[in-house]
């Protein structure tokens, strides 16, 4: 018990982590270049953001000490958490690419990546673990809808 503590703890500070270097590339253009495109109706408050994302990234790092915790040897762990570190630095890239490099239409491509990265991390977390599996929907459904809102303000500043 006391060694899954530990591997939720790491994870989850790794996921927070990854979350805060995001953040930079993000705090660099959001009241600038983000403030001036123009966004859908649905765009939720700036100020929604960080909670949002604190919450999944703890989220996703009790998801990842759950599965790190039944064995790094063996073969099923290693595949899923293979999938969780793919997706997680896919997660940053987005940031970089939209915010960073203010490219909403290969932020689209990289987050449809995402998308499918999450997915399959899913299935994996599913294997070994179904509560690990489950705390990632979240994660999902809001990367979806990241997806539709960068989809459409694509769309609406092309």
């Amino acid at each position: 018990m006391k060694k899954r503590i530990i591997y939720i703890a790491i994870s989850i500070a790794v996921c927070l982590l990854i979350g805060l270097l995001a953040g930079f590339a993000t705090q660099s253009s959001v009241n600038d270049w983000y403030a001036t495109l123009n966004k859908p109706e649905f765009t939720p408050p700036n100020a929604l953001f960080a909670p949002v994302w604190t919450v999944l990234y703890v989220l996703m790092g009790v998801a990842a000490g759950i599965v790190w915790s039944k064995g790094y040897h063996h073969v099923w762990v290693k595949t899923a958490l293979y999938h969780f570190v793919f997706q997680l630095l896919f997660n940053a890239l987005w940031s970089i690419v939209f915010f960073g490099l203010k490219n909403p239409f290969v932020a689209l491509l990289v987050i449809l990546i995402l998308l499918c990265l999450i997915m399959l991390t899913i299935k994996w977390f599913n294997v070994v673990s179904k509560p690990a599996a489950i705390l990632m929907i979240p994660y999902l459904l809001w990367v979806g809808f990241a997806a539709v809102l960068n989809y459409r303000i694509w769309e609406l500043n092309s």
